[in-house]
């Protein structure tokens, strides 16, 4: 059994939403949110992205990162940007892409949970990832960005959902890239805890480091002596979706050289794996093969004898086969997560954007049909993780909008 409890969320506001809600930290690098929130002083990027007010000589995890992070978090809340909570409340989110509704319950979920595996995980993490999330974390005393979780959807919850969205929201606005975001404070808390007892697991979509931070956070804490299991620490912050709104875009994949061979030495290897036909399209039609970019020609890649087991989820997974047959073996590129070989590009118009770039820079890019938020929870069911960015999901929940504080 899944839980989920309310908190005192620290939140912009009213009139100041909008200009205080950000993209996450880990969508743009220094100079997208540089860009982002130029002119604007109470823009959250300040406090989840302190680099962008630092000299670029400065090193990303340097102390000097962190005291920043804090002193813009002071500096917006003198300014009376942000409103505490009187009481403790759960919060329901909207996000409206395109026409597409997506709506999730936001709160704080355990990190008990986290740890025994009722929160379910898909991918690993990387220390040097977590150690800045728990140094942000430790440093605010806040989880300031939430983890997006999922679950299979259960009609208790979804009548309260759907009953708490007929009031007056506390925040409404689109932001630039489009997307609506519709919050509402939620008028009957306890209920919807109570419908989230039948809630049998949770999956992280997007946010491991996020969660992987807070267990470390807690951890922290007992080391320090402290243990009151009420306390704000014993949970973090959380917007929980059901899996049948959540929608997951390719991650594709841009890979530097091409190991040392030829163009033509490339092709004729990949011909004894993949059935490869020259295509106008920049994406799969859908499973079972993949697209590549190659010298400003697209190939459709087919794959042949794909090499899965029964009792391994991950293997029925076009990335995986990708990894196996042609990236491990063709391109001699061993670990996804440490080479600087291979880098990444999600969500609409990735195909675009890395067709342009193998024009600018050469190499070769790899274009996938997404991965089903059914595939990713088998995987987490049989407790494996997917090859390394393997889903993208929008649209991107703000950060800024509910801070969880532990402090």
């Amino acid at each position: 059994m899944a839980r989920i409890r309310s908190f005192k969320a620290l939140r912009p506001a009213p009139d100041l939403a909008e200009k205080v809600a950000s993209v996450p930290y880990d969508v743009v690098n220094t100079k997208e949110a540089r860009a982002l929130a130029a002119d604007n002083e109470q823009s959250f990027l300040h406090v989840i992205r302190p680099d962008i007010d630092l000299p670029d000589t400065i090193d990303t995890y340097d102390d000097r990162v962190y005291q920043k992070a804090q002193e813009n978090f002071d500096k917006l809340k003198a300014a009376g940007c942000f409103v505490e909570e009187d009481s403790p409340a759960l919060y329901i989110y909207r996000l409206r892409m395109d026409g597409r509704d997506q709506i999730g319950i936001a709160g704080c979920c355990m990190v008990d949970e986290y740890d025994n595996d009722t929160i379910k995980k898909h991918e690993f993490t990387r220390k040097a990832k977590e150690d800045d999330r728990v140094r942000h974390m430790l440093t605010l005393n806040a989880h300031a960005g939430p983890v997006l979780l999922t679950y299979r959807r259960t009609e208790a919850l979804a009548e309260r959902i759907a009953a708490e969205t007929k009031g007056t929201p506390i925040y409404d606005f689109t932001a630039p890239d489009g997307v609506q975001h519709t919050v509402w404070r939620c008028t009957d808390s306890a209920a919807i805890e109570q419908a989230f007892k039948e809630v049998p697991a949770l999956y992280i979509a997007d946010g491991h480091h996020r969660a992987a931070g807070a267990s470390r956070v807690k951890a922290e804490m007992l080391k320090q002596g402290k243990n009151d299991p009420e306390a704000e620490y014993n949970s973090f912050l959380t917007v929980v979706f059901p899996s049948d709104q959540l929608k997951i875009f390719a991650y594709n994949k841009y890979v530097a050289d091409l190991n040392a061979k030829t163009p033509e030495v490339f092709l004729k290897e990949l011909e004894e794996i993949f059935d490869v036909a020259e295509t106008d399209a920049k994406d799969p039609a859908g499973k079972g093969s993949f697209n590549m970019y190659l010298e400003g020609k697209w190939y459709s890649l087919s794959i042949k004898d794909p090499e899965i087991d029964t009792y391994d989820p991950v293997t029925e997974l076009d990335l995986y086969q990708f990894q196996i047959k042609l990236l491990e073996p063709v391109l001699e590129l061993l670990d996804q997560r440490k080479s600087n070989r291979i880098d990444f590009e999600g969500g609409l118009g990735s195909s675009q954007k890395l067709e342009k770039r193998v024009d600018h820079d050469g190499g070769v890019a790899f274009t996938f049909y997404p991965v089903s938020v059914e595939e990713l929870m088998k995987v987490s069911d049989a407790g494996m993780v997917m090859p390394p960015k393997s889903t993208w999901f929008a649209p991107k929940l703000r950060s800024g909008l509910l801070i969880h504080t532990f402090g």
